[in-house]
């Protein structure tokens, strides 16, 4: 009996130990692969960088991240695969690469519909935790919103009103033949590519103008081949930084609020890092010989009639009916209240 009762105890004993996370285990480290666009050295990337830092802070150096910046990992098509194989577990994407989870996200990016950052701010509060809910039903966390600045259109030979643009070949991203149907319903040539064929592109003639931010523009290098810039805000590029909802919840439960705060709070300093450094951009590229064309009342109301032919394509095709008609309805809400 006493050697039965030590076996007993001995068996009880060995499967606590199993049973049991060791230190090692329950410090197990965790490791974010994340990539964008963004180039190395941009504000962008300096915003997942100290979000990196101040994870791997407040997890005692349990979670670390590995950005992968520049496009080295693919366009935001290749992003979007690569998380939903658990290649990355995050990205940092525009909205056209946010459209491939949800084109609700597109919504805020129609052509000419939000005329400032401050109506851009208003639209995005209130309609924020309706898109949020549409990326969690597809496996999507969003850590933080963002934005990269107002899109311009840059040009290899001077153009400025819809009309100058017609003959010329538009950059369109290749994953995204919605758009693609937008801009020509609009009267304009689109050429679909990759994001990371563009300057090649460019430099061969097989495109003449694109529509991109100042700010990307030049970390590009693409405003070289395109010396020309009307000053017409077609539309705030926004974007955001996603985690796959499978990879946050393997983050520490205890820490995940904390952990959210530290994006949302990074999130909001690029933004404003961002968004200051729109017409240093410029700035910088006229030092270099970009020629801005100022946008007159007549210039935008003639882009803004063009843009118009292309709502059609955009309601329901692009941006679900729902989503389109409130961007418009909060658009004039903002407006009437005299903000």
């Amino acid at each position: 009996m006493k050697a039965l009762s030590w076996l007993t105890a001995g068996a009880v004993a060995l499967a606590a130990l199993l049973i049991a996370p060791s230190p090692a285990a329950a410090k197990r480290r965790i490791k974010i692969k994340l990539g964008t666009l963004a180039p190395e050295a941009s504000a962008w990337y300096d915003g997942l960088r100290r979000i990196g830092e101040r994870w791997k802070k407040a997890s005692d150096g349990r979670i670390r991240f590995k950005i992968y910046a520049g496009g080295v990992v693919g366009d935001e098509g290749d992003l979007i695969r690569k998380m939903k194989i658990g290649q990355l577990q995050a990205a940092t994407i525009t909205g056209v690469g946010l459209q491939r989870l949800t084109p609700a996200t597109m919504a805020w990016q129609v052509p000419l519909a939000i005329r400032s950052y401050e109506e851009l701010d208003y639209v995005r509060e209130k309609m924020g935790p309706m898109v949020k809910q549409e990326l969690e039903a597809v496996g999507f966390k969003v850590l933080h919103w963002g934005d990269a600045g107002w899109v311009h259109p840059f040009s290899k030979q001077r153009a400025e009103v819809p009309s100058d643009f017609e003959a010329l070949k538009l950059y369109t991203w290749s994953e995204d033949p919605d758009s693609e149907a937008a801009w020509k319903a609009a009267g304009f040539r689109p050429v679909p590519l990759s994001a990371t064929e563009v300057l090649a592109s460019l430099q061969s003639g097989l495109v003449d103008w694109y529509v991109t931010t100042p700010l990307y523009a030049l970390s590009s290098q693409w405003f070289g081949l395109t010396p020309y810039m009307v000053d017409v805000k077609i539309s705030a590029l926004n974007g955001a930084t996603v985690m796959t909802k499978k990879a946050f919840d393997k983050l520490p439960e205890d820490l995940r609020q904390e952990l959210m705060r530290i994006a949302a709070e990074e999130g909001e300093k690029t933004k404003a890092a961002v968004r200051a450094l729109d017409e240093k951009a410029i700035k910088a590229m006229v030092d270099r010989g970009l020629k801005v064309t100022t946008a007159t009342p007549q210039i935008v109301e003639k882009w803004r009639d063009r843009i118009k032919a292309s709502y059609p394509n955009v309601r329901g095709k692009v941006v679900p009916e729902k989503y389109f008609d409130e961007v418009f309805r909060l658009t004039e809400e903002f407006r009437s209240r005299g903000k």
